[in-house]
């Protein structure tokens, strides 16, 4: 399904430098600001304290996150658990105070607040979960990165692998570039988004390089450059159709889901926008650089030797 049609090919690959400095000078950042700032990690990572409170009534989400901010502790998590009238409260490590210290606190500042809300549950989560979680996290990322090699490799050739990963990482460098510079929290739910977005990018990355392949099978006449600068205009309705559902969707949870969704949409919001912008001008350019031609594509036929009409003649 198409909305409209692009009659004459945008010539994208004419700015491919431009883009990709571009994308190298923000990639650099990211780093720059991943190495000296670091990721802000959330509980489930540096370990804490977590707390279940319930109240009579329906909780006022914003009331609480008030209460234990007024007690000194910043970005804490704070959603419904269950039900809307259980809340779920962590609460990060404080170094020479314990746990039971911790959740006594906040249940006093709680029951000033509002005198009918009674604790369920307090759990410490050790550094040494946290540390375990890290490392299972980053095992994900890397065996998703490997995956995604071997996909590509087989469907295209490996110019395209290559190319694809080096886009993808960028992608994810930069939505943990963006999170190191503004000291957003990283959670298990924001690492779920980075992986998400892996598999989005790369998703774009295979309809375009789907559509190069069909289109030097189609238009013989056409270079290298122009076969990618018409797969990727033919393919600029179909990317407007998907990426704009998703990021309503996205942007709806942005907008109205709340601290507890907050980060996660924050994180697939960076990514979908700089997934299709690195889709167009860092894996194709790099694809078009490393030197993709037809016959990586469009192996030659081999002739039949009975089909020669000279064979076999005696000269």
């Amino acid at each position: 399904m198409e909305f409209f049609r692009i009659k004459k090919d945008i010539p994208f690959m004419r700015y491919a430098w431009i883009f990709n400095l571009i994308s190298f000078a923000t990639f650099a950042l990211a780093v720059f600001f991943l190495v000296t700032r670091g990721l802000h990690l959330s509980v489930e990572f540096t370990g804490g304290t977590v707390m279940e409170v319930a109240y009579s009534q329906p909780a006022k989400i914003e009331q609480v996150r008030e209460t234990v901010s007024g007690l000194g502790y910043q970005e804490v998590l704070i959603q419904n658990f269950g039900s809307s009238q259980e809340v779920m409260i962590r609460l990060p490590l404080v170094e020479g105070v314990t746990s039971a210290q911790q959740s006594e606190q906040v249940l006093q500042a709680l029951q000033t607040a509002s005198p009918d809300v009674q604790l369920r549950r307090v759990e410490f989560i050790g550094p040494q979960v946290g540390e375990e979680l890290l490392h299972n996290g980053l095992k994900a990322l890397a065996f998703v990165v490997i995956g995604i090699i071997i996909y590509l490799a087989v469907r295209f050739e490996w110019k395209y692998a290559v190319s694809a990963v080096i886009a993808n990482l960028h992608d994810i460098i930069i939505i943990l570039g963006f999170f190191a510079f503004f000291q957003w929290e990283f959670s298990l739910s924001v690492l779920a988004a980075v992986l998400a977005v892996l598999g989005y990018s790369v998703n774009e990355s295979v309809v375009i390089f789907d559509r190069i392949r069909e289109t030097f099978r189609r238009y013989r006449k056409m270079n290298t450059v122009e076969v990618i600068n018409h797969a990727i205009t033919s393919t600029i309705s179909r990317t407007m159709i998907t990426h704009g559902s998703t990021e309503a969707m996205v942007l709806a949870m942005l907008i109205f889901g709340g601290q507890a969704l907050h980060y996660f949409a924050l994180a697939l919001t960076i990514g979908i926008v700089f997934g299709i912008y690195s889709s167009v001008f860092v894996a194709a350019a790099i694809a078009m650089w490393l030197g993709i031609k037809r016959e990586d594509l469009v192996k030659p036929q081999r002739k039949d030797p009975r089909d020669d009409p000279n064979a076999g003649a005696v000269v």
